[in-house]
């Protein structure tokens, strides 16, 4: 499958607005020339159905967490919560094991970098707050926001997560950096620590 995230965003459009033609119809050929001159790529020209559904699908998912990255770098993430918890389940969507991720956030709160620091297994995942506290240093960032997806389908924070969230905290916390929330993303649930009075 083709790397969504090299495309440009007239590539994507143009990927996803593309007509679709079976290989055997006799005018693929010709709307696949028009469409190549036009957006600069070919029209998608595939069999199955299935394909098709999942390749627009993730183009349209690509778009989706472009805008809502620009959103979240604009102004203070915690100023625009829905377009934050949108991004994280978009990003967890499907995911069938258990991510940690990390917000880097300027000192206004402007999303510097995310990064998806580690990847576990269905219903674990190892974080070392050594990496966390040395990749906050090396982004110069101010604060961070935590999250992490349970694929078994429940956004209920667990005591470990609880315990985890309290010591990256305190970790945190010697290089003055602070942790404005910690979300558990599970579905279309999206947990915040914050709002729980958890931080």
């Amino acid at each position: 499958m083709q790397n969504l995230a090299a495309l440009s965003r007239a590539e994507l459009i143009g990927a996803l607005l593309a007509p679709v033609l079976p290989k055997d119809h006799p005018h693929a050929d010709h709307v696949n020339d028009l469409e190549s001159a036009y957006f600069g790529t070919a029209a998608v020209a595939i069999e199955a159905s299935d394909t098709l559904l999942d390749h627009k699908l993730g183009v349209a998912r690509e778009l989706l967490m472009r805008d809502l990255r620009a959103q979240l770098s604009a102004g203070p993430v915690m100023n625009s919560p829905q377009a934050l918890r949108d991004w994280l389940r978009l990003h967890c969507a499907g995911l069938q094991h258990e991510v940690f991720i990390v917000l880097f956030l300027d000192a206004q709160n402007r999303l510097l970098s995310a990064v998806e620091m580690f990847r576990g297994t269905l219903t674990q995942t190892s974080v070392y707050p050594r990496e966390i506290v040395k990749s906050a240093l090396e982004r110069n960032a101010a604060a961070v926001a935590l999250a992490h997806n349970h694929p078994s389908g429940s956004a209920e924070p667990s005591r470990a997560d609880e315990f985890l969230t309290q010591n990256l905290k305190s970790a945190l916390a010697l290089v003055d950096v602070r942790v404005l929330d910690h979300f558990v993303v599970a579905g279309d649930q999206c947990a915040s620590f914050a709002e729980r009075g958890l931080i």
